[in-house]
């Protein structure tokens, strides 16, 4: 069972993105392991809808925000399960060479995605390092607009918002960002792969569906409802080139690329939000069970990728050279050990969270 304030179909799409990634990391069909980048940029739209939800919920309820509450909350949330588990990556690098601490340093500040690109120790954490600077700034900006008003929050009904142009704005900034930084910096490869302020359009696209899920339901439902067939028909045809271009080499993929990613997931999401028969559409078209299991890999999706790097790890010392039977290991494993996070880790310190911490009354 799901747990009952959890949407089975969200979890469903976080499920499908876990996933991806780890095709992505453990190779069994060539084209999927090329696509499976766009796991990441699906967790990027997903946190910004969710993560901007709670402020968005909160401001409607409360008329502000607790910025720091929300900051503590989220801290109980990534870090125990993060910085437990990266004593097990650092071992490793322990036993098999002297660590650099200021590289530990670099990972544990969230800093990698700049200094170093990927990470240190755990090389998939310059994604975590997105999410952080992104909770920071969101908190940041929000507090600024409800508590401080910096400008009015003001939904116009039959215009566009300041808060819409504003988000609009950056979107566009960030990709003209990337475009330069790309042409100027043609070596670093990686670091225009992960710095945040080249990335963070895709958890801020989130944020702009949030407020429109949130504030005008009614015309996003009309548009959406309105045009359908072409909007998931337009979502397809974004994804098309992913299985054949892989992000790292590709000017198109870092610059453009990313965006079109996110409007495709974008759309996805809205049609996953809007539709009421999601879950007997998921249901008929890959079955009840194999719906609710996903759904559940979905719960716990940041365990897993969290943990499923040092499973591929493991296993290559596994006496096993067939290809199909050590990813199914890696899965399996994966899982598992992700299902074991969750209950023995992160609701241990959820727990501890709500008792000190506990939401606004």
């Amino acid at each position: 069972m799901l747990p009952q304030n959890r949407l089975r179909e969200l979890d469903f799409l976080r499920g499908i993105a876990i996933i991806l990634v780890v095709f992505r990391h453990k190779e069994v069909i060539h084209f999927i392991q090329v696509m499976g980048w766009i796991g990441v940029d699906l967790f990027f739209v997903l946190s910004g809808f969710l993560v901007s939800g709670l402020l968005f919920k909160e401001y409607k309820k409360y008329g502000s925000i607790d910025a720091k509450l929300f900051l503590i909350r989220r801290g109980f949330k990534i870090y125990p399960v993060f910085y437990l588990t990266y004593i097990l990556y650092i071992i490793p690098r322990i036993i098999l060479n002297k660590p650099d601490l200021k590289y530990i340093i670099f990972d544990l500040t969230f800093t990698q995605n700049y200094f170093l690109g990927w990470g240190y120790a755990y090389a998939q954490s310059w994604s975590l390092a997105v999410e952080e600077h992104f909770y920071f700034g969101l908190a940041l900006f929000l507090w600024l607009i409800f508590n401080k008003k910096v400008f009015q929050f003001k939904v116009v009904e039959n215009s566009i918002s300041k808060f819409e142009v504003f988000l609009i704005f950056i979107l566009i900034t960030v990709l003209i960002l990337r475009v330069i930084s790309n042409i100027q910096f043609p070596d670093e490869k990686v670091r225009n792969t992960t710095m945040s302020h080249l990335r963070m359009d895709s958890l801020l696209f989130g944020v702009l569906i949030s407020y429109w899920y949130y504030f005008r339901i009614d015309k996003l439902t009309f548009f959406y409802l309105s045009n359908k067939f072409k909007l998931l028909t337009l979502s397809f045809l974004m994804l098309l080139f992913t299985p054949f271009i892989d992000q790292l080499d590709s000017f198109f993929v870092k610059t453009i690329g990313f965006t079109i990613i996110y409007l495709s997931f974008g759309i996805l999401l809205i049609h996953f939000l809007i539709d009421k028969n999601i879950n007997n559409q998921l249901d008929n078209l890959f079955s009840i069970k194999l719906v609710n299991f996903i759904s559940k890999i979905g719960v716990c999706s940041y365990s897993i990728y969290i943990i499923h790097t040092l499973v591929i790890f493991a296993v290559k010392f596994f006496p096993i050279n067939n290809k199909i039977i050590t990813f199914i290991l890696v899965f399996v494993i994966s899982i598992y050990a992700g299902f074991l996070i969750i209950s023995k880790v992160e609701n241990y310190f959820l727990d501890l969270r709500d008792k000190y911490y506990p939401k606004r009354l």
